[in-house]
């Protein structure tokens, strides 16, 4: 039996979902981050899969959503995008560090996962947490530099106002530089990493993600099965059930012993 836990840790709402007969055993865990106006709860069809197959799950609630929102609508939410991204990577590692002390996680087996905003999350945490032994980016990208620049221009297309300075554009650049996977890709250290994303996706561009792809692949040429992109020529901004069934597969491969 599959259970679901709605825990609290350090006032931060998560799900913990694992096997009934397997809760109480150190584990491997995956930590899942959800998307940009989503909630912990829309990723629990992958939590009970990856469960099924032997695995600790965590599902953050990230700031300012679900049972963490302060009633921003999209508009303003959006505003607070690139602090929600940078705080989830910094709450990731509370998490690691009160399931690898209470004896249920072994910190040798620990992967991350995100969709959409969830997967930047995930990228981003590559720069700076060397216990995220394999990882899978669904939909996201790694090159938040570029994609501040892309956003940027969303907003001058759509002829909405800019509400901040060439100096504090430049100086949310500089912070967020330091997270940039694009950046520093030797900090991938080889680690295993999945990528998933549709083609046709408006909200996060399919050809960053890609090009970051194509700009690493060279450095896995001796663990070439560490390195996988799916590109699905139909897809949008929705996550197929192929791209489900992969990132079960690639974390049964890559963090199971």
């Amino acid at each position: 039996m599959i259970i679901v836990e709605k825990s609290l840790l350090k006032k931060s709402p998560h799900l913990h979902i694992v096997n009934k007969s397997d809760q109480q055993k150190k584990l491997p865990l995956i930590i899942f981050n959800h998307g940009f106006t989503s909630a912990k709860e829309h990723n629990l069809h992958y939590a009970y899969l990856l469960a099924e197959k032997g695995f600790r799950i965590i599902l953050p609630e990230a700031i300012y959503h679900g049972e963490r929102e302060q009633g921003l609508n999209e508009t303003a939410l959006y505003k607070h995008f690139w602090e929600i991204v940078i705080k989830t990577i910094h709450e990731l590692n509370d998490y690691k560090e009160y399931y690898v002390n209470e004896g249920l996680v072994d910190q040798e087996q620990i992967g991350l996962a995100g969709t959409s905003m969830g997967g930047m999350v995930t990228l981003g945490a590559l720069t700076k947490y060397k216990w995220v032994k394999a990882a899978v980016s669904l939909m996201g990208m790694p090159a938040y530099e570029k994609y501040l620049h892309w956003q940027l221009e969303q907003m001058q297309s759509l002829g909405l106002t800019l509400s901040f300075t060439d100096e504090q554009i430049e100086e949310q650049l500089s912070f967020l530089r330091q997270y940039d996977l694009s950046l520093q890709p030797e900090k991938l250290e080889n680690r295993p990493l999945l990528f998933w994303h549709g083609i046709k996706d408006p909200i996060v561009p399919y050809h960053l993600t890609y090009q970051f792809y194509q700009s690493i692949k060279d450095d896995y040429q001796k663990t070439p099965a560490n390195i996988r992109f799916i590109s699905d020529a139909q897809a949008d901004h929705k996550v197929s059930r192929e791209g489900l069934k992969a990132t079960v597969e690639w974390f049964e491969k890559h963090l199971l012993k």
